[in-house]
């Protein structure tokens, strides 16, 4: 859409709904129920990917629908369809009226909201037209491959997404936002002889694409994706063993996401099957170490003004000083626990229904030098960058490979390594916290959280961290 339409006419005008009639389906379908509400969605999405030297890939969607859920004790009703229309919503209504059993009562009214819309009205899909877009992905082709002969293979996409939604609640409140979201990513493959190593670099944000289509953006993208490659071809096998650790800043954080942020969240600890459950109020963490989950940052990429059940998105201290001082809560696992809702109730579609989930999750800055925190390990492993890991939530045991580390050796940076992979436990990689940089920063915008089969964009980041005696699996001889 060139002029963007407000959410009353994307799901009513357009469709043909009458609001009011709206409202009085969602209240006779809620009626007797703790909670629920009607989830609305528009969203128009695109993606283009080049490879081998040719516009391999483009798709353009547009999605829209509902999601209407009834909530009574721990029971939940949901019905979607991709239909916005009264008669499918009123079809919807007759089954989710089926869940009823009341036994803890009406959830409090939904938070006014208090913060600001964090976007614009601007549409990334209208920003420039797709021959452009195909023009930018060759100049960016051109330019990997002009930098040195030992690139071999690149590719980059690009892709966009304008999503509209609106909330109606039982209690009578009507909440919309308006979520843009780019995402620009490049990879490089470098050869030295039979040798073959790759680099990738991605970036994005709740935004246009402007800030990620200039040139000085797009080339320093491509000149970290090399490096990246460069530095593997140079690696040795990673030893294995007990050694200290330094984390770097930034998408290290995700390692704090994965082995801890999903531990923090509420419907894991309401069901005790955190390995945090039961000890809120405790020491779980190294003195210094604090963890916050924070929603309303803007143009970040876990950045929303509301989360998908209506809620404010707020700044939640998860870790204080050490000490286990909240979790995050949508309204179902809120509401159970006796406490209030943080703004983390969050959906993949209208298609799924919403569940207790992260948005920005970072450890806040300490006091530490970065090279005063390099400059302390003997020997050791510096770890930049992260691939894929895994974790098990009730025992918050971890492994997580790392994409780029290096050796640290009489505290200094020394070779790079392949294959390192660090194994840990979550609530005991806290404690083992011993000094936290001065350096925090957020990822560049390109984290993707999976939970329950739902997909949704978040981000994370850190400081400089030294952790103490973890275990590396290497591949060294």
């Amino acid at each position: 859409m060139s002029d963007i339409e407000s959410t009353d006419n994307l799901f009513f005008e357009r469709a043909g709904m009458d609001l009011g009639r709206i409202e009085s389906i969602v209240s006779d379908s809620l009626n007797g129920a703790d909670d629920g509400e009607l989830f609305l969605e528009y969203c128009q999405s695109e993606g283009l990917s080049f490879d081998d030297g040719r516009l391999k890939s483009a798709s353009f969607d547009t999605t829209q629908g509902f999601g209407l859920r009834s909530v009574s004790g721990e029971a939940t009703g949901y019905a979607h369809a991709s239909e916005l229309s009264e008669a499918a919503i009123s079809r919807a209504g007759k089954t989710v009226r089926a869940v009823r059993t009341g036994q803890v009562g009406m959830s409090d009214v939904t938070p006014r909201t208090t913060n600001a819309n964090l976007y614009t009205d601007t549409n990334p899909l209208g920003e420039f037209d797709f021959a452009a877009k195909v023009k930018l992905l060759e100049d960016m082709n051109d330019y990997a491959r002009s930098m040195d002969d030992s690139v071999a293979q690149f590719s980059a996409s690009i892709s966009g997404e304008w999503q509209a939604v609106q909330v109606l609640r039982a209690d009578g409140e009507r909440r919309d936002d308006i979520r843009p979201l780019v995402r620009v990513n490049v990879s490089i493959v470098c050869a030295d002889g039979d040798r073959m190593e790759a680099g990738s670099h991605g970036t994005g944000g709740r935004t246009g694409y402007a800030a990620y289509i200039e040139p000085d953006a797009w080339q320093a993208q491509i000149n970290e994706a090399f490096r990246q490659a460069q530095v593997n071809l140079n690696s040795v096998p990673a030893p294995a063993g007990a050694m200290d650790v330094v984390l770097g800043p930034g998408w290290p954080g995700i390692l704090l996401h994965e082995a801890i942020g999903h531990g923090l969240e509420g419907d894991f600890n309401r069901k005790k099957t955190s390995a945090f459950a039961g000890l809120m109020g405790e020491r779980i963490a190294a003195p210094g170490v604090t963890v916050v989950d924070d929603g309303t940052i803007t143009d970040r990429r876990g950045s929303l003004s509301i989360d998908d059940e209506g809620t404010p998105t707020s700044k939640t201290v998860l870790i204080e000083d050490g000490i286990l001082t909240g979790y995050m809560q949508d309204r179902l696992n809120a509401r159970l626990m006796g406490v209030s809702p943080t703004g983390n109730g969050r959906r993949e579609s209208f298609a799924h229904a919403p569940m207790p989930r992260m948005t920005n999750t970072y450890m806040l800055s300490g006091d530490h030098d970065p090279e005063e925190i390099l400059g302390s390990v003997r020997n050791g492993l510096y770890a930049v960058n992260f691939g894929g890991g895994q974790v098990d939530i009730t025992s918050g045991k971890f492994v997580f490979s790392a994409s780029e580390a290096y050796l640290i050796e009489d505290g200094k940076i020394g070779a790079p390594v392949k294959g390192a992979t660090i194994i840990g436990n979550g609530p005991d990689v806290l404690t083992r916290v011993k000094m936290i940089g001065n350096d925090m920063k957020l990822d560049p915008g390109v984290g993707t959280c999976g939970k329950d089969g739902q997909g949704v964009p978040v981000g994370v980041g850190q400081p400089t961290l030294m952790v103490e005696n973890l275990t590396i699996g290497g591949t060294a001889a």
